[in-house]
């Protein structure tokens, strides 16, 4: 299987990127090479080959989740830059 620069040119803009011609050949041929290793690998019988979940046998061992020490509203707001009575002022984002 390959591809051709049409087809480079075509997912460059859905990603939203940008190549000169230089580069589009490159991404041609990284992404034929690509393609290629791809047809090699189809070659293997992977039929007794178990899916790999996880990269690693390491377990995450998660926490209890406890309360510890809470701040009082006061204490919250003690080091805002800008603060209205009970309340954090930050910049408006949406108009």
């Amino acid at each position: 299987m390959s591809t051709d620069i049409q087809t480079i040119k075509k997912i460059a803009h859905l990603a939203r990127l940008e190549f000169n011609e230089e580069k589009e050949a490159e991404m041609l041929k990284d992404m034929n090479q690509i393609l290629d290793w791809m047809d090699k690998l189809r070659e293997l019988d992977t039929t007794s080959v178990e899916p790999l979940i996880h990269m690693s046998e390491e377990v995450n061992v998660m926490r209890e989740d406890v309360v510890h020490h809470e701040i009082t509203h006061e204490q919250a707001l003690a080091n805002a830059p800008k603060k209205d009575s009970d309340y954090f002022r930050v910049p408006k984002v949406l108009e």
